[in-house]
């Protein structure tokens, strides 16, 4: 609620500051927009902590420095992304930013301990000398994995809100069968930034008033970040379960953020493979080729929703259910999401175009009939201006 008062606010002051992203070959918008929607979560993580603070069951968590450590990091990193949506901060200066945040966590105790092998049993507990690099490199690349998603209208809060919201119900359940200790602050800070983002919503979907901006988008990824941490990089216990997750909880971040995790280290190899650098943006990212296939802004927004939903709900399902598993509605489920990402938008437009006795599309879809080509990377990103965008 806080979040989206704020909201209101902050747009009447950015039109009147002229802090707005104005429509270039860079971007899918096609009007000037108010930017540094961030500043709204920002008031509203920072209500939500007070409040958090007065209610009796959550006091004995704020006896603690992590709530402090939250505070303050996320502070920083929101400053680094307001002085770049403002006047456009290079990379390093930016990453910079990203590691002094995350090193502000480590001080306070919101640190990764323990990091589990996947399929191979076997638990590792850092040596003093990792747990800071193994903190401050979750958050840089938590920070880094929202704001490269963060291309289309309500893209980025949709997918963090699901993620937070699934990851708040799994880190529940494992304060529930005692696998974490009751004073673990990951759940709250869950819940947070899934409020954040549901907050958010209805000034960021299509047709965006608004936009979160670096800012905004850093300051998510900072939050899951410390979130994830606290659940899954503090305890060496095993939780029960019919599935590897379970038994590799440090992956349940990575699966929960699967779509914008996807797509950063997508992104990453692909402009690698062509001899560029990771800062320099294009229109690859798959929210890009989405709309290449035909897909308008809302769908292609739904459908990465969806997935995001998917990917949540298998990781969830072991933990809630215990007998008489089945994954084969998860798997007819993607199936469908799969056929209609690829083929719904072209069928459609074929039946459209015989009842009006026109010519089918050329081949390629929707994309080449719109002119647009699938195959180039010459252009740069629509996101905000950001680490790469």
């Amino acid at each position: 609620m806080v979040t989206w008062v704020c909201t209101f606010v902050v747009r009447r002051l950015a039109v009147r500051f002229s802090f707005v992203v104005l429509p270039d070959e860079r971007r899918v918008h096609e009007k000037p927009t108010p930017t540094v929607g961030g500043a709204a979560m920002y008031l509203g993580m920072l209500v939500s902590m007070v409040v958090a603070s007065q209610l009796p069951g959550l006091r004995p968590l704020f006896r603690l420095s992590d709530p402090v450590g939250l505070v303050v990091a996320a502070s920083v990193i929101f400053a680094i992304g307001l002085v770049d949506d403002l006047r456009e901060m290079s990379p390093p200066a930016k990453m910079s930013g990203q590691i002094l945040a995350g090193t502000v966590l480590y001080l306070f105790g919101v640190d990764m301990l323990f990091f589990r092998l996947p399929f191979a049993g076997t638990t590792l507990v850092l040596s003093a000398d990792l747990v800071p690099v193994m903190t401050v490199l979750w958050v840089v690349g938590m920070a880094n994995a929202v704001n490269f998603v963060d291309g289309l209208d309500g893209l980025a809060a949709g997918i963090v809100g699901i993620a937070s919201l699934a990851f708040f119900f799994y880190s529940h359940q494992l304060v529930h069968t005692g696998t974490i200790v009751p004073e673990t602050s990951g759940p709250l800070f869950a819940v947070i930034v899934s409020g954040l983002c549901i907050g958010f919503l209805p000034h960021n979907f299509h047709p965006a008033r608004i936009f979160m901006g670096d800012a905004g988008a850093m300051l998510l990824g900072l939050l899951i970040a410390a979130s994830t941490m606290s659940v899954v990089g503090q305890t060496n216990q095993d939780f029960s379960g019919r599935t590897f997750f379970f038994f590799a909880p440090v992956v349940i971040p990575l699966f929960i953020l699967g779509i914008p995790v996807l797509d950063t280290a997508y992104a990453i190899i692909r402009r690698a493979g062509g001899g560029a650098s990771p800062a320099v943006a294009d229109k690859n990212h798959l929210h890009h080729r989405l709309m290449r296939l035909g897909h308008g802004q809302t769908r292609s927004v739904l459908i990465l929703w969806t997935w995001t939903a998917l990917l949540s709900g298998l990781v969830l399902y072991p933990s809630f259910i215990r007998q008489g598993l089945s994954y084969v509605p998860f798997g007819v489920a993607a199936l469908a999401v799969a056929l209609y990402t690829f083929f719904g938008v072209r069928r459609h437009t074929e039946t459209t175009m015989a009842r009006r006795g026109e010519d089918p599309p050329a081949p390629g879809g929707a994309a080449a009939a719109s002119g647009l080509d699938p195959a180039r990377s010459d252009l740069e990103g629509s996101g905000p201006r950001g680490f790469p965008g």
